[in-house]
């Protein structure tokens, strides 16, 4: 039941899980995000204009 002790000059002293490298599979991916916001964009549009001819 002996805690770890730490070397006072270590890196991780509060025990934090390693950081990951960037570029790692979690990373988003803004060209796919910026491919998706103009289609919800357009899918707006498209439906603006069609209510717009339909209602009028």
């Amino acid at each position: 039941m002996d805690q770890p002790r730490h070397d006072p000059g270590s890196r991780n002293p509060m025990d934090h899980p390693p950081e990951q490298e960037s570029g790692a599979d979690g990373s988003p991916k803004f060209g796919r995000l910026l491919a998706v916001l103009i289609c919800a964009v357009l899918l707006i549009v498209v439906i603006t204009f069609a209510s717009e001819a339909y209602f009028s």
